[in-house]
């Protein structure tokens, strides 16, 4: 299967709305808050650091920029080919590579396996923003990408982010100003139970070997000026222990 077509076109939307100064999209964050602290889990748990590293999800890429200079080959892949052609513009010198890829869809991922083999895969906040439906394919598209070889590190919002969200959303200013155009294209924060994350990897066939709580920092700030930060959890895994 592949995701909805209301998801895709929500991301295109966003995406070719979204404005283009650092900082200016909710998740955008700088990655010594970001893809920095998540390195810092990810790397003791690599099997093999010389593998290429596929950012799914990557967005505009500014994670996958950061990414691409400390490994060797570094993929930003996303649904989107709006997000992908800002992510193209904040890179000219192509430090990362950019594929437009549906992880869903099991004959994609292949295919992308088929080409760069076992890869290691980071993914920043995808699960909670799919469709219900989606998870699960999109799990085991990226055990597809991971091989043998590869680690998966994912971060994942929490349920209790979700109502934070939801609680600015309904605030009496109405949602902070770079929420309101992710709710306004219907992409609005899903609810994943904590416990079914590492449950949708085991249904993949991985096993996850660590895992921790850790801050989400976004770009926005609540009413009381300060940054907004959610609760979120984060997994290693991969084929073997």
């Amino acid at each position: 299967m592949s995701v909805t077509g209301r998801y895709r076109e929500a991301w295109e939307g966003f995406w070719r709305e979204a404005p283009e100064e650092p900082g200016a999209v909710f998740w955008d964050a700088e990655p010594a808050l970001a893809a920095a602290r998540h390195l810092a889990l990810f790397a003791p748990h690599l099997s093999d650091p010389g593998l290429p590293l596929v950012d799914l999800g990557c967005g505009n890429g500014t994670q996958t920029r950061f990414l691409a200079d400390r490994f060797p080959r570094v993929l930003g892949a996303d649904l989107s080919a709006a997000a992908l052609d800002r992510a193209r513009r904040a890179d000219p010198a192509g430090r990362a590579a950019y594929r437009q890829l549906d992880a869903a869809e099991k004959s994609a991922t292949r295919a992308l396996h088929g080409e760069i083999g076992d890869a290691n895969v980071h993914v920043r906040g995808v699960l909670h923003q799919c469709e219900a439906g989606d998870r699960q394919p999109l799990v085991d598209g990226l055990a597809t990408l991971v091989g043998e070889r590869g680690r998966a590190f994912l971060v994942e919002p929490s349920r209790a982010a979700g109502a934070l969200l939801k609680g600015l959303a309904a605030g009496p200013a109405g949602p902070p100003p770079k929420l309101a155009p992710v709710l306004r294209h219907g992409i609005a924060p899903g609810e994943v139970d904590d416990a079914a994350v590492p449950e949708f990897l085991t249904a993949a066939g991985l096993t996850v070997t660590a895992g921790g709580t850790l801050p989400l920092t976004t770009t926005e700030h609540g009413p009381d000026g300060v940054r907004i930060v959610l609760p979120s959890a984060w997994y290693v895994a991969g084929r073997t222990a």
